[in-house]
């Protein structure tokens, strides 16, 4: 504007305002001299529309330099994703070790590489932790590996010298007493290698055939108790993923027991199935509901058990150890006829691709 509010020039292209005194503005002005003549340059903004300015200077400055900026946000944006995925991988990695640590590998620990180096003092605590844990559980399984064997050559011994006395009942009393503590330090022996067992996950077993061994092998048990067992369900081969040995060892324990609570001149069943699972059932006096869920705890000894002399509560903590090892199920139920049936499954083997 000149000395008499005629606009000279102005930045929007907008037709004349009316002079300043007309209209509410909010600006600045500068007065400048030039060729002698009085000049007042003003930068106003409409009250209306406070942000003109604002505007002008955002668009401007996209048009000028805002076609590198949005490049740089996105290289920026990517940048971030990379350190925080490279920060979050070797979290991820830590958590899955993590979630195989069990009684089975006390060894595992932590991986530290790559842990950033906010968190990798907690991680370092944490592998700490384990190894006292892992030297707890070393000494509660030596222990009983050590007192099982230790028993077994006093135990041998004591047979030795019943068996040379006269026969007499008390001799078969206490050679009965002998050979129950005996089948308990075999347990405990038992108890110490399910403690350490590492399965091979590539490991399968015919389950049909281990149930045939175990009932072949425990059938002069049952005849001598005036009892029978027979072998049921498929014939054919059922491929389970899982250590042969364990197997035999849980399903021998089912059927023992079985053996022991069925009633006199009756048979323990064992029915292999072609979807990985066995039953074992007994015409005993099956478990009291209440009571299904404790049988497998280590030396319990419920109502079923307290008029039985031998036995120490072991055989079903051993079948559990084997179940959990296996990551299979077991299920006790009572049969509507009387009785109690167990149930254990295992999860079928891939069948192998077969060879031209």
């Amino acid at each position: 504007y000149d000395a008499d509010d005629h606009l000279l020039f102005s930045s929007h292209r907008e037709p004349p305002r009316p002079p300043a005194s007309a209209n509410r503005i909010s600006g600045a002005s500068v007065t400048k001299v030039l060729g002698g003549e009085t000049l007042r340059i003003q930068v106003a903004e409409d009250l209306s529309h406070r942000d003109v300015i604002i505007d002008d200077i955002v668009s401007n400055f996209f048009r000028r330099v805002g076609w590198i900026t949005i490049p740089i946000l996105l290289i920026l944006l990517a940048t971030d994703i990379l350190i925080f995925r490279r920060a979050v991988v070797p979290l991820l990695r830590a958590s899955e070790e993590a979630r195989t640590i069990g009684p089975a590998r006390t060894g595992v620990r932590l991986p530290t590489k790559g842990i950033p180096s906010e968190i990798l003092p907690l991680v370092t605590a944490v592998n700490q932790a384990f190894d006292r844990l892992e030297e707890g559980f070393h000494v509660q399984r030596q222990f009983t590996a050590d007192a099982a064997h230790q028993l077994r050559t006093p135990l041998a011994i004591l047979r030795t010298r019943i068996e040379t006395l006269d026969a007499s009942k008390g001799t078969r009393e206490l050679h009965a007493d002998i050979e129950s503590m005996s089948r308990i330090v075999s347990q405990l022996l038992e108890i110490a290698e399910l403690d350490t067992l590492v399965l091979d996950p590539g490991e399968t077993a015919d389950l049909r055939a281990v149930c045939a061994e175990v009932v072949g092998s425990i059938a002069p048990y049952a005849l001598a108790q005036q009892k029978d067992i027979a072998l049921r369900g498929t014939d054919g081969p059922v491929r389970v993923k899982g250590n042969a040995e364990m197997l035999q060892r849980a399903i021998f324990n089912l059927a023992e027991n079985a053996i022991k609570y069925t009633a006199d001149a009756t048979s323990v069943d064992v029915e292999v199935h072609e979807d990985g699972s066995v039953q074992v059932r007994d015409c005993g006096p099956g478990i009291a509901p209440a009571e299904q869920g404790l049988v497998f705890q280590r030396f319990w000894r419920g109502d079923r058990q307290r008029h039985r002399t031998d036995g120490a509560g072991l055989g079903l903590s051993i079948v559990r150890g084997v179940v959990d090892d296996h990551d299979a199920t077991i299920k006790v139920e009572n049969l509507p006829s009387g009785g109690a049936q167990f149930t254990l499954s295992f999860h079928l083997a891939k069948a192998e691709p077969a060879t031209a």
